[in-house]
């Protein structure tokens, strides 16, 4: 306990390529009640940020191979919210100095005392925004995301971080993935939550109607416009506006939207007035928007100005953890929808959905649960059932996005083989640079050691 307050919920990764020293922060950080993983070089800290994300990283400036700054800057590609902490010598202070003005959350001179160390950490905690810093520990903004995904969870830090402001966020993802859970979760921890919360996809309304959904219309404005419509920002004005599927957007209407964006007002279509309107706009696709632009179909100036932040939501294949978190969650939900007793699924039900490729991510094993649960006739679901419904609903054609990154992972899983897991030479053969590579197999959740020759 420090300062009254458990740390237990906290995770720290500790890298230091100096065994005793590695130890003797390990034991100090437990003794304190944090959670503590440590690890002896930059490489090993990368694989393990792979596979669970901690609250805070302290690493060692100067390491044999990966050193600290490239750590960092490895760490800052892919979780700009992670505070890192750096371990310098008196003679390598320039250069903490010079990391601190890069990103870095802070640095300790050695040799430092342990209550130097923990105080760090507990302010890099508070900034963070880590459980049990911030003395509101409340999750129900985020009760309807359920994981246990280090991606994802890192998605929700960087959620959590940005909903207290004002700025556009953007939410990329393979469609199914949940993106208006999401957005709808940002509002609720924002400032604004006590305000509305209203969404449009861009895509499913055809472009005439577009136009007066979001701006509004006045009466007599077009054939049919029998009364005033105020429109979607207005209605939204004080909360958030999610734009969906915003890469459907037609040219004309972006040149609108961004106006409206510029400007924070706008008149409905057949009006002269313009009015005021304070409105938190998220916006989220599933396309990739800068080959939109480069396709000449999205606006860039309109991009970036929808692009203030970015989250990435991992498709279903990336948090295979977290499928029979979600399958049981869909089954209680449906039983008590269908006044059905059942128990929960039989292993190799489990087997069958946790395998399963889900090219239409959470919506598609939704609509396989539902589909075993309206069919089932016994209180455990059976494997049969489950796989008879994937089966139904794999009949469509993967998409692009899907198969480019099954080319990409296993496209990386080859070069491991070939180089028997040396990432220097993997990333020479990819004619990519190390940084960059390490930055892929974390997308997709490579471990090189795996791929070493086993010692005799």
């Amino acid at each position: 306990m420090i300062n009254g307050k458990t740390q237990g919920s906290a995770r720290i990764l500790v890298v230091d390529d100096d065994p005793g020293l590695l130890r003797l922060m390990q034991l100090r950080l437990e003794a304190a009640g944090y959670g503590v993983t440590a690890v002896d070089s930059g490489e090993r800290a990368l694989a393990q940020l792979a596979v669970s994300r901690p609250q805070v990283v302290v690493t060692d400036l100067q390491m044999g191979g990966m050193d600290g700054i490239a750590l960092f800057e490895a760490i800052r590609a892919e979780n700009p919210a992670l505070p890192v902490i750096i371990l310098t010598a008196h003679g390598t202070i320039p250069d903490a100095v010079a990391a601190m003005k890069g990103g870095v959350f802070g640095y300790l001179t050695k040799p430092f005392d342990a209550k130097t160390l923990l105080d760090e950490i507990e302010r890099a905690l508070a900034t963070s925004g880590a459980p049990g810093q911030s003395g509101n520990d409340d999750a129900s903004w985020r009760s309807a995301i359920i994981t246990r995904n280090p991606a994802m969870e890192e998605v929700l830090a960087k959620a959590r971080l940005v909903a207290a402001g004002d700025a556009s966020i953007l939410i990329q993802g393979e469609s199914g993935t949940g993106k208006e859970l999401l957005a709808r979760a940002i509002h609720a921890a924002s400032p604004r939550s006590g305000r509305p919360f209203v969404a449009i996809n861009c895509g499913a309304i055809p472009e005439p109607l577009l136009e007066s959904e979001l701006f509004g219309h006045v009466k007599g404005a077009f054939t049919g416009a029998v009364r005033d419509n105020r429109g979607l920002f207005m209605a939204a004005d004080g909360g958030t506006l999610l734009l969906d599927e915003i890469g459907d957007m037609p040219a004309a209407l972006q040149v609108k939207l961004l106006r409206v964006l510029q400007e924070r007002q706008v008149r409905p279509v057949g009006g002269m007035q313009h009015t005021p309107v304070d409105v938190r706009v998220i916006s989220a696709t599933h396309r990739d928007l800068e080959e939109e632009m480069a396709a000449g179909n999205f606006r860039e100036d309109l991009y970036y100005r929808l692009k203030v932040v970015a989250l990435r939501l991992p498709s279903l294949a990336e948090r295979r953890e977290d499928v029979p978190l979600l399958a049981g969650h869909f089954l209680n939900e449906l039983t008590s929808r269908y006044k059905k007793v059942l128990s929960g699924f039989a292993p190799e039900a489990i087997e069958q959905l946790v395998s399963a490729a889900w090219p239409g991510n959470v919506r598609q094993l939704y609509n396989v649960i539902e589909q075993s649960v309206a069919l089932a006739t016994t209180p455990l679901m059976p494997a049969s059932l489950v796989q008879q419904a994937i089966r139904n609903e794999e009949t469509e054609l993967t998409s692009f996005e899907q198969a480019r990154r099954k080319f990409e992972r296993e496209y990386l899983a080859q070069l491991l083989k070939i180089t028997e897991g040396n990432v220097t030479n993997a990333s020479r053969m990819a004619k990519r640079n190390r940084t960059e590579f390490y930055k892929l197999l974390q997308r997709h959740q490579l471990d090189p050691r795996l791929f070493k020759p086993q010692r005799a």
